[in-house]
């Protein structure tokens, strides 16, 4: 009578080292043992020698709600499990009204257990309809972060909130140990900036990236740090996109500060001289896809542990919100679940870095930063049998087969070094060689733990 569910062999990476020869063992979807050579006997065995064995990734910025009746939970979670996700954290700016009181926590967290495929952690924000009075609530309902916005990106549901009323609600939240994450964007700066070039006829697929100097996201950057320092609260810059940025960061660190720093994969894989020209609107974030200098400058920043996590800011527009000619009536962001693990990987490998990291910027530390850890990011004993069977192959990313809303993707035509070949969440196969094997509902909304006073 074996002693496991299911034992996994191969090349176990876990945030501190590779075991060339290893293997996991599951009980009840959690990791009961691991170790190297030969393995002990197990119900099912999935033997993967030869192929790289990581915690499955979290994604800590995923828009699955933005565009109504498109996209939502459940489609995004099988483009998530195609790209080797096992969580999702869900940004709050759902379409037509933002999670903004504890009864549309809730009933998002329905929605995840009804349709999704992988785990799903969520964030929630505020809005005038339920202000700030809503926010005990939504702790109580089990948010794992909140979002705000130093820019108005969309009337009512992604509103700006100004200074002092980030501060209120820093203060609110600093005691509860949950992360508040913002969008970092001067608004009177970008909405000069857009209004003379479009005076000035100037609106071609260079345009965005003037119009964005790195001044408009520093200055919002370090804007959020300092609230975060005056309240006592963890202060995030949701998108870093400029090497000032990390350094930010890292002098309110050494200040003893509560600050963290996220990049995404758009900001250390694409560059506006190659991929912009190339792709055009396609390429539209916020911030914008910088020169290929800085995009160099973020990876010394990656191998020097100076960023929290790496995200995809998943959005899945539809094509015709990337087609007007004028850059600045398309919408800002795009496809990114099924991209970032292969990309990230594809860049930190060729660049000589070790594949710890790759688990600790997109498994481990989003775990520890949404208060995660206790279940999740690792394969410590006892955690959830969470993991991707990376398969080392160089190809070029086709988009035209995505699990997504959407088959169009900024990253068509880069050639990565690893495909993901099988995805499983607490150890059931969800996803293996390009099919959805689990059925819908299978995915668990997550409460994040109690908060200990130090998170990093």
């Amino acid at each position: 009578m074996s002693d496991f569910d299911l034992v996994v062999r191969g090349r176990i990476v876990d945030s501190q080292q590779t075991a060339e020869d290893g293997w996991l063992a599951v009980i009840d979807g959690r990791i009961a043992a691991r170790g190297s050579g030969m393995p002990p006997a197990a119900r099912d065995t999935l033997d993967e020698r030869g192929h790289w064995i990581l915690p499955g990734v979290i994604d800590g910025q995923v828009h699955s709600g933005s565009q109504a009746n498109q996209e939502g939970l459940g489609w995004a979670s099988r483009a998530a499990a195609a790209g080797g996700i096992t969580v999702m954290v869900d940004m709050p700016y759902d379409d037509p009204e933002p999670v903004a009181c504890a009864e549309q926590l809730t009933r998002k967290a329905r929605e995840v257990e009804e349709t999704c495929h992988v785990d799903v952690g969520l964030f929630a924000t505020v809005n005038e309809n339920h202000g700030v009075a809503a926010i005990p609530g939504l702790i109580e309902a089990g948010a794992c972060a909140f979002k705000f916005s130093t820019f108005e990106a969309a009337p009512g549901r992604f509103p700006r909130i100004e200074e002092d009323l980030l501060a209120e609600l820093f203060t609110l939240i600093a005691p509860s140990g949950l992360v508040c994450g913002v969008h970092n964007q001067m608004q009177e700066l970008t909405r000069k900036n857009i209004n003379r070039l479009i005076e000035a006829g100037d609106t071609g697929w260079d345009a965005f990236l003037r119009a964005h100097p790195p001044l408009v996201e520093d200055l919002a950057t370090a804007l959020i740090y300092e609230i975060g320092a005056q309240t006592g609260a963890r202060a995030h810059p949701v998108h870093v996109s400029t090497s000032r940025g990390f350094e930010l960061c890292e002098m309110y660190r050494k200040a003893g500060h509560k600050a963290s720093i996220e990049t995404c994969i758009q900001y250390l894989m694409l560059n506006h001289e190659e991929h912009t020209r190339r792709f055009g609107a396609k390429t539209k974030h916020y911030p914008p896809i910088r020169p290929k200098a800085e995009t160099e400058k973020l990876w010394e920043h990656i191998a020097k542990g100076h960023c929290t996590f790496v995200s995809s800011d998943h959005v899945s527009w539809g094509l015709e919100r990337k087609a007007n000619p004028n850059v600045f009536r398309n919408s800002s962001g795009g496809p990114g679940l099924e991209t970032l693990l292969p990309a990230f990987w594809t860049g930190a490998i060729g660049r000589g870095l070790a594949p710890s990291l790759v688990v600790q910027q997109l498994s481990h530390n989003p775990a520890k930063h949404f208060l995660l850890d206790d279940r999740k990011g690792d394969f410590a004993l006892g955690q959830d049998a969470d993991f991707v069977v990376l398969a080392q192959e160089r190809y070029r990313y086709d988009p035209s087969s995505s699990l997504s809303a959407v088959t169009w993707s900024s990253f068509e035509g880069m050639e990565f070094t690893a495909r993901v070949k099988a995805t499983y969440c607490r150890g059931q196969s969800v996803f293996d060689q390009g099919k959805i094997l689990n059925k819908p509902g299978y995915g668990r909304f997550l409460r994040p733990r109690p908060s200990t006073q130090s998170i990093y």
